[in-house]
C-alpha cells in the first residue's frame, strides 16, 4: 500500500513494485523495488508527464532530497518525478555481506549479482512503467551510471521513452574494461595535478601520510585496515566539483602529536572511514568492472591490472624519490575485499564475477543509429569518472542525439548546476537552444 506524506512545496509518495529477479523467468523468483514518487503541492490532483531518475553507481540508491532541491526544481514544474531505487540498492531488496549468504555460497552470490546491470534494470523500469503511467511513454533522466543505463534503454526498449536526458553518463558502446582504464589513468594524473597547482602544500601533505601507512599499521574505527593504496583511492574525490576542496581540508590536519610520535588524528581516521567504506554501496564495488563486461572476455580485475601499465601510480617508488605522489579513483581493486570489513566476505563471490565470461550486450549500436527517441547529453570537459572521448563518440553514434560539453562542471554538474542543467538539456530535446 502506498504512503503519501508532505515537505515544502511537495507530495512525496513510497512506492513498491515486484519484479522478476530474472526476466527471462517472469513466473520465476522476485525482488522488490522501492520509488519515490514526487509532485509539486499546486500539481499533485493535475495529470502530469513522468520523468524517471536513474542514479549514479552503480550500487547507489535515488538521491534524498528535502523539498525542491537542485534539478528537482527544474523537474517539478512540468513532470511527476520517480526516483527509483535501482534494484539491490536503497530500499529495494538490498544486496549486501548480511542479505547475500542467504542466497547460498559464492557461486550462487555471484549467479544473483550477475542480474543486477544496466539491462535487468530497464526491464525493471519497464515494468515500474506499465504500472504507474497506464503504458504511456516516460522521460528518462540518468546521471553518471543512470547515463549508461539509459543508452540502454535506447537499445532495448525506446518505445517506453518521451526523451532521454544524460548527465556525464556517455558510455563507450565497444571498449572493454581495460580500454576505460587506459583512459582513465592518464584523467586520473591530470586531475591530480590540478589539484597541486591549486594546493602545493597538499604535496608534502600527501607524501607524509603515504610514508607513515608504509611504516605503520593502521586499522580505522570500523575495521578498515587502511594501507597506502586505499589512502591513494581519495582521488575519487577530484571528479567533483568541490572534490579538490575537500580533499585539501581531509589533508591539512591529518596528524597529532602522541607519546609514540605523531600519529593519524581520530577526525582524520573517522572521515577517511566514510569515504573508504563500501559498508553503505557494496554494489559498486562487487560489480562496478561487470558494466563494461562484453565479448566473452572476463573483466580479471582490469583497473588493477591496467594500473601496471601506469608505474608512476607506484607509491613506494615515488616516495623513494622526491615527486608528487598520485591518487587513484573511480576503480575498484582486489585488495579492497580484504581490508574492507563489508566486503570482506564477498571476497570470493567478487573473484567469480571477475572470471565470468557470458557477459550479455548490453548497447545496440543499430538499433542507436536509427534511434527517434528525442536525447541530450552533458558531456563534462576532462570528465574524470568518463571519458570525453569515449563519450563524444557514442554522441556521434546515437542519431538525433545533442550534446551539451561543457567545463563549467565536473562530473557532478547535474546536482551542482540544479534546475540549469536540467532546464538546458530538457531545450535540447526539443530543439529550443
Amino acid at each position: 500500500m502506498s504512503v503519501s506524506y508532505r515537505q515544502p512545496g511537495v507530495v512525496l509518495t513510497d512506492r513498491r513494485f515486484t519484479v522478476p529477479l530474472d526476466h527471462a523467468d517472469p513466473t520465476g523468483e522476485t525482488i522488490e523495488l522501492y520509488a519515490r514518487e514526487v509532485v509539486a503541492s499546486d500539481k499533485a490532483r493535475q495529470d502530469l508527464p513522468w520523468l524517471v531518475y536513474l542514479q549514479g553507481g552503480p550500487g547507489f540508491g535515488a538521491q534524498r532530497f528535502v523539498g525542491r532541491q537542485a534539478w528537482l526544481d527544474r523537474a517539478l514544474k512540468e513532470y511527476r518525478v520517480l526516483l527509483l531505487d535501482q534494484r539491490g540498492t536503497g530500499s529495494s531488496t538490498p544486496a549486501n555481506r548480511q542479505t547475500l549468504p542467504l542466497r547460498g555460497g559464492p557461486a550462487e552470490q555471484a549467479d544473483y549479482l550477475a542480474r543486477f546491470r544496466a539491462d535487468s534494470i530497464v526491464r525493471d523500469c519497464e515494468l515500474v512503467r506499465s504500472e504507474v503511467t497506464g503504458g504511456a511513454p516516460w522521460t528518462v533522466l540518468g546521471q553518471s551510471f543512470g547515463g549508461f543505463c539509459a543508452v540502454t534503454y535506447l537499445s532495448l526498449a525506446p518505445e517506453g521513452l518521451a526523451a532521454a536526458v544524460i548527465t556525464g553518463g556517455l558510455p563507450s558502446l565497444d571498449a572493454h574494461a581495460d580500454d576505460v582504464y587506459r583512459a582513465a589513468y592518464p584523467r586520473m594524473e591530470r586531475k591530480v595535478a590540478a589539484h597541486y597547482a591549486r594546493y602545493p602544500q597538499d604535496v608534502e601533505r600527501a607524501r607524509r601520510i603515504a610514508e607513515h601507512l608504509l611504516q605503520h599499521e593502521v586499522t580505522l574505527p570500523n575495521g578498515y585496515r587502511l594501507g597506502v593504496e586505499a589512502f591513494q583511492t581519495l582521488g575519487i574525490l577530484l571528479g567533483g566539483g568541490e572534490g579538490s576542496h575537500r580533499l585539501h581540508f581531509l589533508l591539512e590536519d591529518a596528524f597529532v602529536p602522541t607519546t609514540r610520535g605523531p600519529a593519524l588524528s581520530d577526525a582524520f581516521q573517522e572521515e577517511i572511514q566514510g569515504l573508504l567504506s563500501y559498508a553503505a554501496h557494496p554494489l559498486y564495488a562487487l560489480v562496478h568492472e561487470s558494466i563494461y563486461g562484453r565479448d566473452d572476455r572476463p573483466t580479471a580485475w582490469s583497473a588493477e591490472r591496467v594500473r601496471a601499465e601506469f608505474p608512476q601510480f607506484d607509491a613506494a617508488k615515488t616516495l623513494a624519490g622526491d615527486g608528487p605522489l598520485l591518487l587513484t579513483g573511480e576503480t575498484v581493486h582486489p585488495w579492497m575485499f580484504d581490508r574492507d570489513p563489508a566486503l570482506r566476505p564477498l571476497r570470493e563471490t567478487a573473484e567469480i564475477l571477475a572470471a565470468r565470461t557470458d557477459w550479455t550486450p548490453l548497447y545496440d549500436p543499430a538499433r542507436l543509429a536509427a534511434n527517434e527517441v528525442p536525447v541530450a547529453a552533458a558531456i563534462y570537459h576532462d570528465d574524470l569518472y568518463v571519458d570525453t572521448a569515449h563519450s563524444l563518440r557514442t554522441a556521434r553514434a546515437i542519431r538525433g542525439l545533442r550534446t551539451w560539453v561543457t567545463d563549467e562542471f565536473e562530473h557532478d554538474g547535474v546536482r551542482a548546476g540544479g534546475p540549469r542543467v536540467l532546464d538546458r538539456l530538457l531545450a535540447l530535446t526539443r530543439d529550443e537552444a
